[in-house]
């Protein structure tokens, strides 16, 4: 009969758990990292977890304070994303943008932190033909790739939520 492996310092190894929230969140950052630089970004991730964002989103003229939220599971037939850290709301101060990943449906939220207007929750309701009022933010890259006031950096490969010719974003900055 073989033994278990063991560590003289630790013990017996541990396997995590796969549906620990922190575990979550790790999985949700590292698809966040994917897909942004996927889109061109650069993106950095401060030392440590103390900061109240998860990332630094560089889109060629601007640096963006990101904190990236996840769901995995529906309930009254929406997805409930929790807007806060450790109890408190997040302000413009700290962070610049949500972003929020609805895990079953590969959906992504770009929410500025202003739309929040001081929310603990969000609601997702990605198949209702009304969706909810942050369904406008779905997939909205293009809110951290263009300037408030130029061009946008060709660089970045998102649907640019800009009139063309006009150079009116749709969100309205």
């Amino acid at each position: 009969m073989e033994k278990q492996a063991e560590d003289s310092v630790t013990g017996p190894a541990k396997q995590p758990r796969r549906n620990a929230p922190k575990r979550r969140g790790e999985v949700a950052e590292a698809a966040f990292l994917a897909r942004a630089t996927e889109l061109g970004f650069e993106v950095a991730k401060p030392w440590g977890d103390s900061s109240r964002f998860d990332f630094i989103l560089h889109s060629g003229q601007r640096c963006w304070r990101v904190q990236v939220k996840s769901v995995t599971s529906q309930l009254d037939g929406g997805y409930r994303v929790k807007a806060t850290g450790h109890h408190a709301t997040y302000t413009k101060e700290e962070i610049d943008f949500i972003v929020a990943y609805i895990v079953p449906e590969h959906i992504w939220y770009v929410i500025p932190i202003e739309a929040l207007e001081g929310r603990a929750r969000v609601w997702f309701f990605p198949h209702r033909r009304r969706g909810s009022r942050f369904e406008v933010y779905r997939e909205a890259w293009c809110l951290m790739a263009c300037p408030r006031d130029g061009e946008c950096c060709p660089e970045i490969l998102v649907r640019r939520g800009c009139v063309e010719g006009a150079r009116k974003c749709r969100f309205g900055k």
